[in-house]
């Protein structure tokens, strides 16, 4: 027997169909473009992401070998997709990226209540959050609102185009903003502020819980088993951890790629001041009974890739006649001791713990002297020193990590895996499978085709790899370097808003 994984991301999704004891039968993947049709906005065609993920799933179960009798979904978290009554979209899906309802979040926030909306959502306000880019819609497109009857993710838009009832997971539910964590139902009070019936919005289903059975109709042109069960999976940086067999408390993920993410396994719910006052979110995991939060960067593989394309030519064009990553040329070229430079990594918004979208990047002490690989290796101690902080939030909360798995193509490079530990000062570990969000969909799928529990499946599927153990001298220079970074932030953000203010002055 064979289950499968899907995990729709935001420019690309994936499909991996995995035998009983884990093993990758078959693979495939699909992009699609991220449309920006205005500042501050990024949207899917909910039409075309449906069609590629048709298009992964029976490309990876035709060439299983094995019957696909379960998938499990992991989804983009925020991005919806408003429907009519014959369910046809009457917009575009608004990624987590998109930034339009910025300006409607203080008055609305101010009249429901901040600690109200906390205690609720286990959330604090963001424009990136499902409740907002909803608010923006009722506002700018009030003919559209008044033509939704359906608010749909991509998870439960999935359901629906498989011919099922839409059901959401409750990991995806808690990023709608919508959700009551504590209760597990979509939030009356908030609805009603909305002004959206929860009729509107799919059932809420913890992760693993059946959706329904495929037709044979639909199974059979997917190469898929009749009666597959369809699985709830859940938000994608918990299906991740699950995949990366996260399923103990002191343990999290760490994904390194285009985002840096770090999602811990917590036994319960934690709602704190200092995790508000740090946007460390609380919600549901993908384990049954356990919870989670989210420390993240939007700058993560972004700045190695921005670097990449407007300092690196040298190093693509070796990479090309090598044959190989221009990234691992340029990791290979990066120095392995601390450099003198100190950087804040905001070269995108921040993400936590201050959700700034108005500070900009800096880097501190360059010289004539430093050199090309300095810069580099800077700017990828900031991202790890704002995630070290992070962490130092989380620990202030009550939420240890003592072990952190690593996923994502940073995983790959040693170089970097070092850096990160000896900046964090904690071992670091890669795990054996590179597509965890995929793993933790089928881990979901394959406990509810089987019986299996879901911890006891992810340990027996996903082996820790190589340790990364912090180097005792450099991680001292780092413990040194965290206490500057920490006084970096308000510095800038207080140089940017006097430069702003000097500007408008002079307007």
């Amino acid at each position: 027997m064979a289950c499968l994984g899907l995990d729709i991301g935001t420019t690309v999704c994936k499909a991996v169909a995995f035998d009983a004891d884990g093993a990758v039968l078959a693979q495939a993947h699909r992009e699609y473009p991220l449309h920006h049709p205005a500042p501050a906005q990024a949207e899917l065609d909910s039409d075309e992401v449906t069609a590629r993920c048709f298009e992964v799933i029976a490309e990876a179960a035709g060439a299983a070998g094995e019957p696909v009798r379960a998938i499990g979904v992991a989804s983009q978290g925020e991005a919806f997709v408003a429907m009519d009554g014959q369910d046809r979209p009457l917009c575009r899906a608004m990624v987590s990226s998109d930034t339009r309802a910025a300006g409607l979040i203080g008055p609305w926030v101010g009249n429901f209540g901040q600690d109200r909306l906390y205690r609720i959502t286990g959330h604090t306000a963001h424009p990136m959050f499902s409740l907002f880019k909803l608010l923006w819609l009722r506002e700018h497109r009030p003919e559209l609102w008044a033509r939704t009857r359906r608010v749909l993710c991509l998870e439960d838009l999935l359901h629906l185009r498989l011919g099922l009832e839409p059901a959401m997971s409750w990991p995806l539910a808690g990023r709608t903003m919508l959700f009551d964590v504590t209760r597990h139902a979509w939030s009356r009070p908030i609805l009603n502020e909305l002004t959206l019936d929860a009729g509107c919005l799919a059932r809420p289903l913890a992760s693993g819980e059946v959706v329904g059975e495929l037709s044979r109709a639909v199974a059979e042109p997917l190469g898929l088993a009749p009666g597959a069960l369809v699985v709830a999976g859940g938000h994608d940086q918990p299906c991740g951890a699950l995949g990366a067999g996260v399923v103990d408390p002191g343990v999290a993920m760490y994904a390194t790629g285009t985002v840096e993410c770090i999602c811990p396994a917590l036994p319960r719910l934690r709602f704190s001041d200092q995790l508000r006052e740090a946007n460390l979110a609380t919600y549901d995991f993908t384990v049954p009974g356990m919870a989670t939060t989210v420390a993240f960067s939007l700058a993560g593989g972004n700045l190695l890739q921005w670097y990449r394309d407007r300092f690196g030519t040298a190093e693509v064009a070796e990479a090309e006649r090598r044959g190989v990553s221009a990234y691992q040329v340029l990791l290979e070229r990066m120095p392995t001791e601390p450099t003198s430079l100190l950087t804040l990594p905001y070269f995108t918004a921040s993400g936590t713990p201050y959700f700034d979208t108005d500070t900009p990047g800096a880097v501190v002490g360059l010289r004539l002297t430093t050199s090309a690989g300095e810069v580099l290796r800077g700017l990828l101690e900031g991202v790890a020193l704002e995630m070290r902080l992070n962490l130092e939030l989380m620990a202030g909360s009550g939420i240890d990590v003592g072990e952190l798995r690593v996923i994502g193509g940073g995983a790959r490079s040693e170089r970097w895996m070092q850096l990160k530990a000896d900046v964090l000062g904690r071992p670091l570990a890669t795990v054996s499978v590179t597509e965890a969000g995929c793993l933790g969909g089928a881990v979901l799928a394959t406990s509810a085709a089987t019986g299996e529990p879901v911890r006891t499946l992810a340990r027996r599927w996903v082996t820790p790899g190589r340790p990364f153990e912090p180097d005792p001298a450099r991680a001292a220079a780092y413990d040194e370097k965290f206490e500057a970074y920490q006084a970096l932030y308000p510095a800038v953000r207080g140089v940017t808003r006097r430069v702003a203010a000097s500007a408008r002055s002079a307007e």
